[in-house]
């Protein structure tokens, strides 16, 4: 849960939060993006440890320069060359966090991040698994907002692997009063838990076929269709796969100003034609950025609370 005994806060997935303290911090992150000298000093002296099972680009670059230009400093830990590949996992969050304000993770199995959740005492943040991307959506909402205007009654469209992207887009579209429709193959599919609360809200829906999916779309977004930890059965996915390419020919079905997203990195080619990715409708790059943006008002909002 997002508040524990205490008023202790974690972000570990969106649907600990309320839809006040989505919205919330949402708009924190748009004051910080205008206005970032107000926060120049906000984290002085604060220090976040950020745990790597998984490779990064974005994660590492906007959490890293997004404590340091709120004045605190950022700590990278390499599962791979630090005994958190050898020892207790348990152990090791023990330890960090008594040097430490705030940790992140990005790992493989959710059970990991929650496990140094409940072990510590600080903050903990998801910075990706394989179920969730919390981080990233609350970018992605603050991109569509300001793309948009708005967000309640937009319509958004993800084509391809049913992902933690796509799951957590369902979970984050319904919180917000989005509509989300999902085309994946029927193997694919989103996580049951986000479908769930999709359905709850009366916001969700799934194909298998993404002309029909992208019919009014006010954005289309696309993952790529082999996620890390996902590479044994790539030559199955490159096979199913292709009739899920955003191109001009699907883009055409959404409407005339609709956007084109990607959480990035993008394999050219594959999920989205090279005419889409680099056309007027793409905001790829300005998604990438609010990354640093949200993710700075997610860590003022947990230490705040802390």
């Amino acid at each position: 849960m997002l508040y524990r005994f205490g008023g202790r806060m974690d972000l570990l997935k969106l649907q600990d939060w309320s839809g006040k303290q989505l919205a919330d911090v949402i708009e924190l992150a748009a004051g910080v993006k205008e206005n970032p000298r107000k926060y120049a000093k906000a984290l002085e002296g604060k220090t976040l440890a950020m745990l790597f099972q998984k490779d990064s680009t974005r994660t590492r670059c906007s959490f890293e320069a997004g404590m340091t230009q709120m004045g605190g400093h950022a700590i990278f830990l390499d599962w791979r060359t630090t005994h958190l590949h050898s020892a207790a996992l348990v152990d090791e969050a023990k330890c960090i966090e008594r040097y430490a304000d705030i940790i992140m993770a990005r790992v493989f199995a959710h059970s990991d991040v929650k496990a140094i959740a409940d072990a510590c005492s600080v903050p903990v943040i998801n910075g990706l698994c394989n179920d969730w991307h919390p981080c990233q959506v609350l970018g992605d909402l603050l991109t569509i907002k300001e793309k948009k205007g708005k967000l309640d009654g937009l319509k958004l469209v993800f084509v391809g692997d049913g992902c933690n992207t796509c799951n957590t887009l369902i979970v984050g579209g319904a919180m917000v009063g989005m509509r989300v429709s999902v085309a994946t193959p029927a193997k694919y599919k989103p996580s049951p838990e986000a479908e769930a609360i999709g359905k709850m809200a009366g916001a969700y829906s799934w194909s298998e076929s993404p002309q029909e999916a992208v019919k009014g779309a006010d954005v289309v977004y696309t993952d790529t269709w082999v996620s890390m930890g996902f590479e044994g059965d790539e030559k199955e996915r490159l096979k199913i796969f292709p009739r899920y390419q955003v191109n001009a020919a699907l883009m055409s079905g959404a409407k005339p100003g609709a956007v084109f997203m990607h959480c990035m990195p993008v394999h050219r080619g594959q999920e989205v034609s090279n005419e889409v990715l680099d056309g007027k409708q793409s905001v790829i790059f300005d998604q990438a950025e609010n990354r640093l943006h949200a993710q700075k008002a997610i860590m003022l909002k947990l230490l705040e609370k802390n």
